[in-house]
Formats: C-alpha cells, structure tokens, sequence
C-alpha cells in the first residue's frame, strides 16, 4: 500500500540569460534540472518519484460573466506524483 504526494509544476520555466556562476544557463537542460532539484528534494524526505501528469481544468465563468459572454476556459497543469509505502 502507498501513500502519494502530487506538486503541482508550472508549465514553462524561465531561465535567466545572464551568465550565471560564469557560464550561460543550458536551456536544452533545463526542464530535466528543475524537475531533478523536486526530485532529489521529496527523495530526502522519503519520497519515491513515480510519474509525471498532465491534467486538464476547464473553469466556467460565473452568472454574470457568461451574460457578457464570458466563454469556459481550458488550461492544462502538470503534476509530479510521489509515492512512499505505508
């Protein structure tokens, strides 16, 4: 039996493009660094990665906002899930 533990992760990330430490950051890596940095960080507290998500979210605008024409909006999120045994 597990138990789990999800982060919510943004969908891009932003990198500076100043030399940093005397070298430019690599964007071809990243995405594999930040996501390694959650990684290693749930890793010592005991969490063991198990996958990546993709979720969509469909938000419906309220009375007043669809009177006006407000239309629903899709957004997807990513999500890091963790697991641990119980």
């Amino acid at each position: 039996m597990y138990k789990y533990n999800m982060i919510q992760i943004p969908p891009n990330i932003a990198i500076a493009a100043k030399k940093l430490l005397g070298r430019a950051p690599d964007p071809s890596s990243a995405a594999a660094d930040y996501l390694e940095s959650i990684v290693n960080e749930q890793a010592a507290d005991g969490w063991e990665f198990w996958r990546v998500d993709t979720i969509g979210v469909r938000t419906s605008p309220g009375c007043i906002a669809s009177i006006f024409g407000a239309k629903e909006i899709d957004a997807m999120y990513y999500v890091v899930s963790f697991r641990k045994s119980t």
